[in-house]
């Protein structure tokens, strides 16, 4: 697979998943993990936007140590991808606007106003794609490997890894 294709792969894993499990590190560098709409991805141009709240331990935390983890799963294809990243709290009333929708009206008291709304983005240092391919081939390949008491084969799926 190319590194374009594995790149569209990528972009259109979290366009189709949207939400994700962000870990920052404490200042006591112990992880802390908590769950981010991803409202905007251009994994060329190396930003994923999310919107949060400032003052919170997520904000607190990419002060203390932007270095950031974010964990995508579907569950119906059963892929996953995990994106290693810095984070950078923003402050752009211009990319707010655009990114802003009337569904965050109901977490911020008022509105795009609310002091608290808090820009976050990520840029994209690697990542890692995994997809388990078909669940019934699978079954079938794991039940012979315990059967046989031999190792699963290798072909299970498709992984990847690329730099960003």
């Amino acid at each position: 697979m190319s590194r374009q294709q594995q790149m569209d792969k990528i972009q259109a894993m979290v366009n189709d998943i949207k939400y994700t499990m962000l870990t920052t590190r404490t200042s006591e560098d112990h992880l802390h993990s908590c769950p981010m709409n991803t409202i905007e991805t251009s994994i060329g141009a190396k930003e994923i936007w999310f919107i949060g709240h400032s003052p919170s331990d997520t904000a607190d935390n990419i002060k203390h140590n932007p270095e950031v983890n974010l964990a995508y799963a579907s569950q119906d294809d059963k892929n996953y991808l995990s994106i290693t990243g810095k984070a950078e709290l923003v402050t752009d009333e211009e990319k707010l606007k655009e990114l802003w929708s009337p569904i965050y009206n109901a977490y911020f008291e008022q509105g795009i106003d609310d002091p608290k709304v808090q820009l976050i983005k990520v840029t994209p240092h690697g990542a890692e794609y995994w997809a388990n391919g078909n669940s019934f081939t699978n079954v079938f390949k794991i039940t012979a490997a315990a059967v046989t008491d031999t190792a699963i084969d290798k072909s299970l799926g498709e992984n990847f890894s690329i730099e960003l």
